[in-house]
């Protein structure tokens, strides 16, 4: 919440940028303000941001466009740059917790402590067994800096930097419901160049993995088979041509089909990780 309204939904991704401002009436909600603009080629590559004027000058064009007055925003970050891990812990007071954590991230994070933003949440607590499952969060801290002050450059005041696969789970939980008791939802947002994946069982999410495979694939193999260019390999991909009477040659099928069962695959692995690891042997929901 933003002085009594709701947050301006940012999502920045490596091809467009995107927004979402939501109005909420008796309890519902419904869609106040929702655009896109596409950003400079390769503006943003792995999560992190290579042009930062490219991508500031986009979203200007949406707050211009959209003649927004509402800047107080949220935006969600992808990648290699965030790692989660459930950790089970002794159990302790959230002020013990919040004195020692700086260990456990140093023991669980790849990177110097200093380096990285982090946060926790306690999942549940078992005190028969003295101990507590808490999710671990964390970023580099220069990949939060940079996501804050392109925002910062076009306007935009950033509240709350989310994780996109916690996001999507909210996402899942406002529009759908609580889930029933012991249900097991898979939640996979495929993007341009990350596909995020959560598994949210009693609506507690028990396990996230971002793969870096996307949409932008597709683009790149119709590219290299066909001897085009990138743009004229996106348009094929979605379907406009620019001329309503061009032929979308049939190899683009082809290579979609191809590409996105490779995206399938990966899906498949990260979900045969999650059935060993959390020994389920289905999801009631995908």
């Amino acid at each position: 919440m933003a002085k009594g309204k709701l947050l301006l939904g940012l999502d920045i991704g490596s091809s467009a940028a995107k927004l979402c401002l939501l109005k909420e009436v008796r309890g519902k909600y419904s869609i106040e303000v929702v655009d896109r603009e596409v950003l400079p080629q390769d503006a943003i590559v792995d999560g992190a941001i290579l042009d930062r004027t490219g991508v500031a000058n986009a979203l200007r064009n949406l707050i211009r466009r959209c003649k927004l007055k509402q800047k107080q925003c949220a935006i969600a970050i992808a990648g290699y740059s965030v790692i989660v891990k459930r950790l089970r812990l002794s159990n302790m007071t959230d002020d013990e917790l919040a004195e020692n954590i700086k260990w456990e991230v140093e023991q669980h994070i790849p990177y110097d402590s200093k380096d990285v933003v982090y946060d926790t949440v306690v999942l549940g607590r078992n005190p028969s067994q003295n101990s507590m499952d808490i999710l671990l969060v964390a970023s580099k801290r220069e990949v939060v800096q940079d996501y804050i002050g392109v925002c910062k450059d076009a306007g935009f005041d950033v509240k709350i930097v989310d994780v996109a696969s916690f996001a999507l789970q909210n996402m899942v939980e406002t529009v759908y419901g609580e889930v029933r008791p012991d249900e097991c939802i898979g939640v996979i947002n495929i993007g341009a160049s990350v596909t995020s994946m959560t598994m949210m069982t009693d609506g507690v999410t028990s396990f996230t993995r971002d793969i870096t495979i996307g949409g932008n694939q597709i683009t790149e193999e119709i590219q290299k088979k066909l001897g085009i260019n990138r743009d004229e390999a996106e348009n094929f991909k979605t379907g406009n041509s620019g001329d309503g009477h061009a032929v979308i040659p049939r190899e683009v099928e082809e290579i979609t089909e191809q590409v996105s069962q490779k995206i399938a695959d990966e899906i498949k692995r990260s979900l045969m990780f999650f059935y060993e690891t959390s020994g389920r042997e289905r999801i009631d929901k995908l």
